[in-house]
């Protein structure tokens, strides 16, 4: 097998898994069903979905927070 160029790939790390996307409400909604229905998968051993919908609340309320925010410096 052939060495890798790629930084990620040769630390065993996909490409897909080194960028980043801020967790919202309806990813969040779409881990909390997958652990539903089958409490024994990692991601709901590992409490994803509970780590997913605390992220998905925290990012919803620093977007609402940066909006109100930038209403008030228009004004």
């Amino acid at each position: 097998m052939a060495a890798s160029s790629c930084p990620e790939t040769r630390a065993g790390i996909s490409p897909h898994m080194a960028k980043h996307t801020a967790w919202d409400k309806e990813a969040a909604a779409r881990v909390q069903r997958a652990a539903a229905k089958d409490p024994s998968s990692p991601s709901a051993r590992d409490h994803l979905d509970r780590e997913a919908q605390s992220q998905a609340d925290q990012n919803e309320h620093e977007q609402r927070t940066a909006d109100e925010d930038q209403d008030d410096e228009e004004r």
